[in-house]
C-alpha cells in the first residue's frame, strides 16, 4: 500500500483540485474562452528557464513558436552534446551555431542527439511544461536517455477545449521538421557560398518553409529521424494522438521520425468499465469522479463521450491500423483506476505484432514518477531507468544494442 504521507498528500491534492475544476467549471459557464489560450494556471509556480549548464549538467531554454496561439517550448539540452564543440566563455550555449569553417577545422561535426517531445500531464486543465515537478522530470530524462528534450506548453482547457491541445502537440511535430529543414537549408547555403554560387536569401528560405529562424540548439545537436514521444496522464493522450497523425503523414513528415512512444499511465477512459475502473474509482490523487469532471471541461459539450477517440484509444475507424504504430512502452500504477484501460490497449497493439511492453509498478499510484513529492522515490528513479532501457534500442545509430 501507499505510504500514510502520500495518502494524505492525496486527500489534499483532491480538494483542492475539485475546488480548482469546479471554479474552471463556472468560468466555462459563463463563456471564458480564448483562442489564443494559456498554458499555465497563475496559483501554480514555474521555474524560470537557464541557458548555461547548472549542477546537472543541463540548459534550458523557452521558445514561444506560434504567434497566434500561447503554445510554447521548453528545450533540454544536455552538457554531453557539447563533446565535440566549442563553449562559449561563459559556460552558456544560447545562440552558437557552428560555422562551415569550424565544422572544416574538426574531424567530426557537433554531436547529434535524439529529440523526445515531452507532453506533460495536468487532466488538460492544469500543469505547465515549465512547472518545477516538471521541468526536474525532463532535466533527469534528457540526462538519462542522452537526448534533447522539447516539453510542450500545450493550451489548456476549458479556455481552449478539444481539439486545441492535440493540434498543438501535432503542430509542434511538424514545427521540428521545419525546423530541420531550415537548418539543411541554411548549411546548404553556407556551402554554396563558399564555392560562389548561390544567391538565395535565409528569409527567403524561411518564409517558404514557415519557420521565421533557425533554432541553434536543434540546428547543431538535434537529430529529428531519431524521434521519441513521451506523455504524462492525459499527456500521453496527447502522444498517441501524435504517433497517429505522424504514422498517417508517413513521408510528408520527414525528416522527423517516430521511432517509438512512452505512455506514462495514459488518461484512458471509457464508456463500459473495466474492473479497476470499478475497483479503484476512489483512488489517489485523479480519482474516477474528478477525472470526468476534467473530461467535461476538455471535451465540447456537443462531441462528450467517454469514448470519445481522445479518451478510449481502441474505438474503431479512428487513425491509422494499430499494425502502423511505433513501439509503444507503456506504464501503470498498481492503485490508479485507469490502468485497465492502458494494459487493454498496449494488449491491442502486441496482437498486431507492435512491440509494446506494460510495465507495473506495486503499491505505485497515478504520476508515481512525475508528481513533485514523489520524484525523489525509489519507485520513480527506477520507472526512469526502465524507461531508458528500453527507449535506447530504438535511438541508438548502432541499432538494437539494448536489451528489454
Amino acid at each position: 500500500m501507499p505510504s500514510v504521507a502520500v495518502k494524505l498528500y492525496s486527500i489534499i491534492f483532491k480538494i483542492l483540485l475539485k475546488h480548482k475544476l469546479q471554479l474552471l467549471h463556472q468560468a466555462a459557464i459563463e463563456g471564458a474562452t480564448s483562442p489564443f489560450g494559456i498554458t499555465s494556471r497563475p496559483d501554480e509556480s514555474a521555474v524560470p528557464a537557464n541557458p548555461s549548464f547548472g549542477p546537472d549538467g543541463v540548459a534550458t531554454k523557452d521558445i514561444h513558436v506560434d504567434p497566434l496561439t500561447s503554445l510554447s517550448l521548453r528545450l533540454f539540452l544536455p552538457d554531453s552534446s557539447l563533446d565535440r564543440a566549442p563553449r562559449d566563455n561563459g559556460g552558456a550555449y544560447g545562440g552558437y551555431l557552428p560555422s562551415v569553417a569550424d565544422a572544416r577545422r574538426r574531424s567530426a561535426g557537433p554531436r547529434k542527439l535524439p529529440v523526445v517531445l515531452q507532453f506533460h500531464g495536468g487532466g488538460f486543465v492544469s500543469g505547465s511544461n515549465t512547472s518545477a515537478a516538471n521541468d526536474f522530470f525532463c532535466r533527469r530524462v534528457a540526462k538519462l536517455l542522452d537526448v534533447i528534450v522539447i516539453a510542450v506548453g500545450y493550451r489548456l482547457a476549458p479556455e481552449s477545449r478539444y481539439p486545441a491541445a492535440f493540434e498543438d502537440g501535432l503542430k509542434v511535430l511538424y514545427w521540428l521538421g521545419k525546423q530541420a529543414n531550415l537548418a539543411g537549408c541554411i548549411k546548404s547555403m553556407g556551402r554554396a557560398k563558399g564555392g560562389g554560387g548561390g544567391d538565395i536569401s535565409k528569409s527567403q528560405i524561411a518564409d517558404s518553409l514557415g519557420a521565421s529562424s533557425v533554432e541553434p540548439w536543434l540546428a547543431a545537436h538535434g537529430d529529428p529521424s531519431r524521434c521519441v514521444l513521451l506523455g504524462v496522464s492525459c499527456g500521453a493522450n496527447i502522444a498517441d494522438f501524435v504517433a497517429r497523425k505522424a504514422v498517417e503523414a508517413g513521408k510528408l513528415a520527414e525528416p522527423v521520425k517516430v521511432v517509438a512512444q512512452v505512455l506514462m499511465y495514459p488518461f484512458f477512459t471509457g464508456s463500459a468499465p473495466t474492473r479497476s475502473e470499478i475497483k479503484l474509482a476512489n483512488s489517489y490523487f485523479y480519482d474516477k469522479a474528478l477525472s470526468l469532471l476534467a473530461w467535461k471541461l476538455f471535451l465540447p459539450e456537443e462531441e462528450f463521450s467517454l469514448d470519445h477517440p481522445a479518451a478510449n484509444p481502441v474505438v474503431s475507424g479512428w487513425g491509422p491500423p494499430l499494425k502502423c504504430m511505433p513501439p509503444t512502452l507503456t506504464v501503470v500504477a498498481e492503485h490508479d483506476w485507469m490502468r485497465d484501460r492502458a494494459i487493454a490497449y498496449s494488449e491491442a497493439l502486441r496482437k498486431v505484432n507492435v512491440d509494446a511492453p506494460v510495465l507495473e509498478y506495486k503499491d505505485a499510484v497515478h504520476e508515481f514518477a512525475t508528481l513533485d513529492m514523489l520524484l525523489r522515490t525509489p519507485q520513480a528513479l527506477a520507472c526512469a531507468d526502465d524507461i531508458a532501457i528500453w527507449v535506447k534500442k530504438y535511438i541508438s545509430i548502432r541499432g538494437h544494442e539494448f536489451s528489454y
